[in-house]
């Protein structure tokens, strides 16, 4: 039985697992991971004793109830009637209790979720909360966390604890009015004494089940809401779809358009991020995207990505309207780095390789040479195979940088999206990472939301981006020429750096 209860729990995190990964980028926006990791931890490991108890209890008592219920009805009707009077006692008690509790549980799974999403996010930024010597106002928001969560249980297990009784009293009024009729109808000569006493023992048969299925219940109620959170989820529809018949998108030369594209959030429909955005841009361009924050350069690149889609118009890659290709073929030619550089838990070849999943060694070096990325690899104990924590806590900001180019570098895009890092780095290396962005840049159509000069400056176009749109574009010397929205922001951001 415990086989059977881990099977289903197997496929069901399996499940949840792999739906949460097609959802797009506003699912997990919008959420704290530790949330997140709820569902797909907490909430799945409460199914298991709901499953469980299936298998192993309900199914036994509820064919015992049946069957005495069955046997005790051929042998008296009247005696059965009697000694099962107050059973709407008990499926009012339990459509009451189920009510009052369902909302409670709720609210205790919300609590339990607070506590994972806050000690996700604490530990993750402890360095953030050391720093600021922030841990005693830290452990007080835990404290009121965990204070809320055993309130919240507190009140959810009064109601199931208040069912409880309801049973016992009905078995007793039962069990009362069984000997009140059955010693009446044994004085009048209508029940056999063997009868009476079979009666007795059918009795303690039925409520047995009776209570067993009552507590069931209770349990059921309680781990509904797991369940309704997890469906929740498995419910969810991306907005991110690939049409029946999408295609794949062949090798591409890296033409990237922009035909009227308009964009706002799928749940902020009324606000437009981007306005009406044209361009073209031609196989082997760089262009830098520069603006305000907010302005609408991180939309441009992800409607690129099609980690959303534009709300009207269209975006073409090589004349491909990217809706109607495959997200497989049409993401496994573009190389996304984002500022963060995240790098996962294992080895340094592995966090490579994961760029492209069938990379040789050969392959994985001479990427990370290209990008100068080597040289400080070899000089670490086992050179390739040391292991990195997650988000590479010890290795440096500028050794990040370089290990992300590597692993771009070896999935070889014919589109590169880059947004890059602001984090300080030492001279020597900030040289190595702009020589590793010029070997990533070389031949490939890149998009660069810019925070280095050097790049701005050497960018074939820049595009100033400003009020959901394009409001000046051209190369460095033309648009400071202008003096408008791009000289304002270079003289404001680099004025000390001449």
């Amino acid at each position: 039985m415990a086989k059977v209860s881990n099977r289903v729990l197997l496929v069901v995190r399996e499940e949840l697992y792999a739906h949460i990964q097609t959802l797009g980028f506003d699912f997990f926006d919008s959420r704290p991971t530790g949330k997140i990791l709820a569902r797909v931890i907490g909430d799945v490991n409460s199914l298991k004793d709901v499953i469980h108890s299936t298998v192993t209890q309900l199914i036994p008592d509820f064919l015992t109830v049946i069957v005495v219920f069955v046997i005790m009805l051929i042998k008296s009707p009247v005696l059965t009637l009697s000694a099962i009077t107050a059973m709407p006692v008990i499926l009012a008690g339990m459509y009451v209790a189920e009510i009052l509790a369902h909302k409670k549980w709720q609210i205790h799974r919300k609590k339990s979720s607070n506590i994972t999403a806050f000690v996700h996010e604490d530990f993750s930024g402890i360095g953030i909360v050391q720093s600021f010597t922030a841990e005693k106002e830290s452990q007080e928001e835990f404290s009121r966390l965990v204070d809320e969560h055993r309130i919240s249980f507190r009140n959810a297990v009064m109601i199931a604890d208040g069912f409880s009784p309801t049973i016992e009293i009905s078995w007793g009024i039962g069990t009362f009015l069984l000997y009140y009729i059955g010693i009446s109808r044994l004085g009048a000569g209508h029940v056999g004494v063997g009868t009476f006493v079979a009666f007795s023992t059918y009795l303690s048969m039925f409520w047995g089940p009776v209570r067993n299925l009552a507590s069931y219940y209770n349990k059921l109620v309680t781990n509904l809401s797991a369940a309704e959170r997890i469906f929740e989820v498995l419910d969810m529809q991306t907005n991110i779809k690939e049409k029946d018949n999408a295609y794949e998108l062949p090798e591409v030369a890296g033409t990237v358009t922009f035909d009227h594209v308009s964009f706002a959030y799928p749940d902020e429909p009324e606000r437009m991020i981007l306005h009406d955005v044209n361009f073209e841009i031609k196989p082997g361009e760089t262009i830098a995207l520069v603006g305000p924050t907010g302005a609408g350069k991180s939309t441009i690149v992800h409607l690129i990505s099609r980690f959303y889609n534009a709300t009207e118009g269209s975006v073409r890659i090589d004349g491909h309207d990217i809706q109607e290709v495959t997200l497989k073929s049409l993401r496994k030619q573009m190389g996304v780095m984002a500022q963060d550089n995240y790098l996962f838990s294992g080895t340094i070849k592995e966090n490579i390789r994961y760029g492209k999943s069938d990379a040789t060694d050969e392959e994985i070096i001479r990427a990370a040479k290209a990008v100068h990325a080597h040289e400080f690899i070899m000089e670490l104990e086992k050179g390739y195979d040391t292991e990195i924590s997650e988000r590479g806590a010890r290795l440096s900001n500028g050794q990040r940088q370089l290990l992300a180019f590597a692993r771009t570098m070896v999935s070889n895009p014919s589109i590169l999206i880059l947004d890059e890092a602001t984090s300080s780095i030492d001279t020597h290396t900030e040289i190595l990472v702009q020589e590793g962005i010029e070997s990533l840049l070389k031949g490939r159509t890149s998009f660069i939301i810019a925070h280095r000069l050097s790049t701005i400056k050497n960018a074939d176009r820049i595009f100033v981006i400003n009020n959901g749109g394009i409001c000046e574009s051209g190369n460095h010397e033309e648009l400071m020429e202008k003096k408008g929205t791009y000289y304002q922001l270079y003289e404001a951001q680099f004025k000390n750096v001449k």
